[in-house]
């Protein structure tokens, strides 16, 4: 699990930024929403502008260099901060495998133009690198042997390790695995009606293929219904494709014809919902999820993806009405302002308990730090 990030540089970032996802508190309630006392499932407010996507592709950032899976490089630039005189953006992730501590940092300059980068297991460095010097070294057992100090290899030293070496089965070696299968299979998409994502696979799909080659329509109509969407839902093969239609007493029409856009977000929500549920996703980054959504059914998605307690669920929003101890946990809410992103429980010296109105007390000011 990610306990703990940091960016400096990056973006609208110009400041270093930190996310703390290991400084929770003591409730009773709604305890699935922290595990092993890391914020499980979170959300995000912030005033528009204030940096809650750049967060998002910061945090995605390491999948652009340690994984091959998608990123949008094109999306990044700007790389570097415009408003200071910043010549490198820097990141720290701080992870949680098997209850040991794994601390990966870099240095950029582009999105594809690494400058430094280094790995502590246990709070033992086991990898570091400097590309501009071509110095570095790697401390993991069986991977001794590798050619480590090539100047004309400019990729990630960890990418290195991972697609060259035959690590020796010990403790240390599995946590680097984990790591590297973590990074791999986060998740950052945007609930819109188009489906934009970053990391976990290559290449977009459509969704409709994907929901019929699960065999899932059937269960997408039941979701669509649990919604309020009364649709009935069939297949049909068009031109050697099979095709997801919506069934009428007279004719079958496509899904997509008829489709709201908001009945749109929905599909892309299934979509990406029976990945998670299909691929047990470690980490999920879910930006403007509630763009096409009133209240009711926000709420509703949040709770669905609760049950999710292997994924690690961040969600962006402008929605205070999601703003409620029923739903999470006041160490599970964060504000970002001002180049700060703070649990809304770190931003008052109040004791909060369920009974509390999380809305109410946002609105009156009472999280204003």
């Amino acid at each position: 699990m990610l306990s703990k990030f940091t960016v400096k540089g990056f973006k609208n970032f110009g400041e270093k930024l930190e996310l703390d996802l290991g400084h929770t508190c003591n409730y009773e309630f709604n305890a699935s929403a922290v595990k092993n006392n890391l914020v499980n499932k979170g959300m995000i407010y912030g005033f528009n502008g204030c940096g809650k996507s750049n967060l998002g592709l910061a945090i995605m950032d390491i999948v652009s260099h340690v994984t091959d899976k998608q990123f949008e490089t094109s999306e990044v630039v700007p790389y570097l901060n415009l408003d200071k005189k910043v010549t490198e953006a820097s990141f720290e992730y701080t992870f949680l495998f098997q209850g040991v501590q794994v601390i990966y940092s870099y240095k950029k300059t582009a999105v594809d133009k690494l400058l430094w980068e280094k790995l502590s297991i246990g709070g033992d460095t086991v990898l570091e690198y400097d590309f501009l010097t071509n110095k570095g070294f790697v401390g993991l057992s069986g991977a001794e042997t590798l050619k480590f100090n090539t100047p004309e290899s400019k990729i990630s030293r960890i990418k290195y390790i991972r697609n060259n070496a035959i690590l020796k089965d010990t403790k240390e070696n599995n946590i680097f695995k984990e790591f590297i299968q973590f990074a791999d299979n986060m998740l950052l998409f945007y609930s819109l009606d188009i489906n934009r994502y970053y990391g976990f696979k290559t290449g977009v799909g459509t969704l409709e293929s994907t929901i019929i080659e699960a065999g899932k329509v059937q269960d997408f109509e039941i979701f669509l219904k649990d919604c309020n969407v009364d649709m009935r839902l069939s297949v049909k093969e068009i031109d050697g494709e099979r095709k997801l239609m919506a069934h009428y007493n007279n004719e079958d029409i496509s899904f997509y014809r008829v489709a709201s856009k908001g009945t749109k977000a929905l599909i892309l929500f299934f979509y990406w919902y029976i990945q998670i549920e299909a691929n047990k996703i470690p980490f999920v980054f879910m930006d403007e999820f509630d763009a096409f959504y009133h209240f009711e059914l926000a709420e509703k998605i949040v709770e669905l993806l609760k049950k999710f307690e292997n994924t690690q669920i961040i969600f962006t929003t402008h929605n205070t009405d999601l703003l409620s101890n029923d739903l999470l946990r006041p160490d599970c809410y964060f504000w970002l302002h001002e180049n700060k992103i703070t649990a809304l429980s770190d931003l008052t010296e109040k004791e909060l308990r369920k009974a509390h109105n999380l809305q109410k007390m946002f609105k009156a000011g009472a999280f204003n730090g």
